[in-house]
């Protein structure tokens, strides 16, 4: 099975962790910028952390905006949040 990165190629922390990793073409490679992850796939990150809250950096500018914007209650929020935010 082909291991897989989720990335935005416009974030230099991004970039500086796959290279300190050795992200390869033996990796899948997802940029969310051009292709948004999907339901399916934030169900599948869902499985290995148990909690869509750990999936989000809630650093990131664009994270930042949207919970100040609208304050999270539970963690079907941070699913929605994961779905609706595009970078």
């Amino acid at each position: 099975m082909k291991r897989k990165v989720y990335y935005l190629s416009t974030c230099d922390t991004c970039k500086r962790i796959m290279k300190a990793i050795n992200v390869d073409d033996s990796f899948e490679q997802q940029d969310i910028k051009t292709e948004p992850i999907t339901g399916e796939q934030v169900e599948s990150l869902y499985t290995h952390t148990q909690s869509y809250e750990a999936l989000i950096n809630k650093r990131a500018r664009k994270s930042k905006a949207a919970l100040e914007a609208n304050p999270v209650k539970t963690d079907a929020d941070y699913k929605k949040l994961l779905l609706d935010c595009r970078y």
